[in-house]
């Protein structure tokens, strides 16, 4: 036998800035054309962002005289979030002959980072990206970290990559063009970064949350920036999720499965919103965390108009424990959660985990507490 060994030891340097500034948007074309010289750019967007920003900044970018290629747009919604949408926007870039000098710019929200950032990730064998997030829920949590995916009827995110942004720009202000309910659905994942890791953000939440709702642009720019620093201290420390980066999960092993239960007609924060009080309660449960905890919890989502429970969707507790088990956290075929020990705080299990494995009796105990349907 012979041996040929492949040394490919090597360190790399994905780090990235992300601005954050009301009216940041107007500045975005000549930010870009500074920081790709020579490169072309094209904007992917969805129906519902295209015709509010995607012409203004390819007009821009062309102003400059860089080469731009027309907007690629697909229908917006997680039905989008597919190996065929992703097919049809490459099929584009390669009728306009984008090459591997190409810089893709994600503009809109959590669906069309994902789609995008999995074109640049893969096309040509890798492009850069650029994020400019257009929900709330993208400005503070999907747009940084790197992690792209696509939807597949077994479950969500479980085709995908680590892709990460040469740039975020986050402009508060195109959150005024955004509809109230995909906003409440971003401030689930505001609460969810103050649970895991921030008691004074829950604080201000709370103390804040009629300007928050009225889109306050003070506010809102101090909220994405705490936002941000969190979600950015925990990739900083764990890019790959092999282990703190889980925390971010919290909500999401049932959310997940609520999603593909629903046939995703729950918008993502509000399926996590669930998600985050089952859990809650499921932690509540395993002895790690206070009841007066999980009810806090759960009061301030009520107060921000998401769910707080399974009630009226009509889905059963034993197709979520089967969907969770498909969860990509799950090892050979057994769920694992993300679970708080106070708000501010994640528990860790045994050997320093963050990720808990759950005994399936109080998990079900869990989901029929909170409205699942028993088994006919």
């Amino acid at each position: 036998m012979q041996e040929v060994p492949v040394r490919l030891k090597r360190e790399t340097d994905d780090s990235y800035k992300i601005l954050i500034a009301p009216g940041l948007f107007e500045q975005a074309a000549s930010r870009l054309a500074g920081l790709f010289d020579g490169c072309a750019f094209v904007v992917v967007s969805d129906s519902n962002v295209a015709g509010l920003y995607a012409a203004a900044l390819t007009a821009k970018l062309r102003e400059l005289g860089r080469r731009v290629a027309a907007p690629i747009v697909f229908p917006a919604g997680e039905q989008s979030k597919s190996r065929r949408v992703k097919s049809r926007v490459e099929d584009r870039m390669f009728r306009s002959g984008l090459g591997r000098d190409t810089v893709v710019v994600a503009l809109g929200g959590g669906v069309v980072g994902d789609v995008a950032g999995f074109v640049a990730a893969t096309y040509a064998r890798g492009v850069e990206l650029v994020q400019i997030p257009t929900s709330l829920l993208a400005m503070v949590d999907s747009s940084i970290g790197g992690k792209t995916g696509l939807d597949v009827p077994w479950g969500k995110n479980l085709i995908g990559a680590f892709h990460q942004p040469a740039i975020v720009l986050i402009d508060p202000r195109l959150l005024g063009t955004l509809d109230p309910a995909q906003f409440r659905a971003g401030m689930a994942e505001v609460v969810k970064h103050a649970v895991i890791r921030d008691r004074p953000l829950f604080k201000f939440i709370e103390a804040n949350l009629a300007g928050i709702i009225r889109k306050d642009e003070e506010l809102l720019a101090e909220l994405i920036a705490r936002n941000c620093r969190i979600k950015a201290a925990v990739v900083e420390e764990d890019e790959r999720e092999s282990n703190l980066r889980q925390i971010l999960n919290f909500g999401h092993t049932v959310g997940h499965a609520v999603e593909t239960c629903c046939g995703y007609r729950l918008l993502h924060g509000e399926a996590v919103a669930a998600g985050m009080c089952v859990e809650a309660d499921l932690a509540r449960r395993m002895g790690l965390l206070a009841g007066e905890a999980a009810r806090q919890v759960s009061a301030l989502l009520q107060r921000l108009k998401l769910p707080v429970d399974l009630a009226g969707l009509k889905i059963s507790a034993e197709k979520l424990i089967e969907l969770t088990a498909l969860d990509k956290k799950a090892r050979q075929g057994r769920p694992k959660y993300a679970l708080p020990c106070a708000v501010g705080e994640m528990a860790r299990a045994v050997g320093g985990s963050y990720v808990h494995e759950v005994d399936e009796r109080l998990a079900r105990e869990a989901l029929l507490e909170k409205g699942a349907l028993p088994s006919s």
